[in-house]
């Protein structure tokens, strides 16, 4: 028995993959993000690059928000800023509902929103600890 491939494959030269997300367009998500969630009134957001220490995404933007309506909102207003600056949409968000974690998945950025509680309890920044730490000040970011 042989495997053959059908005709309709074999004629086809040609895969159409999606253009990778340039370094500038990635830069601006992240910056945009953050704006974001200061925009909000987010705590303590930070940065890390993981790039190089995980294939996951290249980017962690994690920050806290005092009550689930706060995040909720801040979770809101990064979607909307990020679909008018970016042109892009979540791949996936997760706890919204409960929102006392939400994670929204921009493939190259993953956003982590927490309650103090929350953000202690899970400490993503001592799980990433080798991962390169960006520095956010909303006043350079204008």
């Amino acid at each position: 028995m042989t495997n053959q491939i059908p005709s309709s494959i074999q004629t086809s030269t040609h895969l159409t993959v999606s253009p990778a997300i340039s370094e500038q367009q990635t830069d601006l998500l992240v910056q945009t993000i953050a704006l974001s969630a200061d925009d909000k009134k987010a705590a303590d957001i930070t940065i890390l690059k993981i790039t190089h220490v995980s294939y996951v995404a290249d980017y962690l933007v994690i920050a806290t928000g005092f009550s689930r309506t706060q995040l909720r909102a801040i979770s809101e207003t990064i979607e909307d800023k990020v679909a008018e600056n970016c042109q892009k949409k979540p791949l996936r968000v997760e706890g919204r509902a409960d929102a006392s974690w939400i994670l929204q998945d921009y493939g190259d950025v993953i956003v982590h929103l927490f309650l103090p509680e929350e953000r202690e309890f899970y400490n993503l920044e001592a799980f990433w600890g080798h991962a390169e730490r960006i520095e956010f000040s909303p006043i350079q970011s204008l």
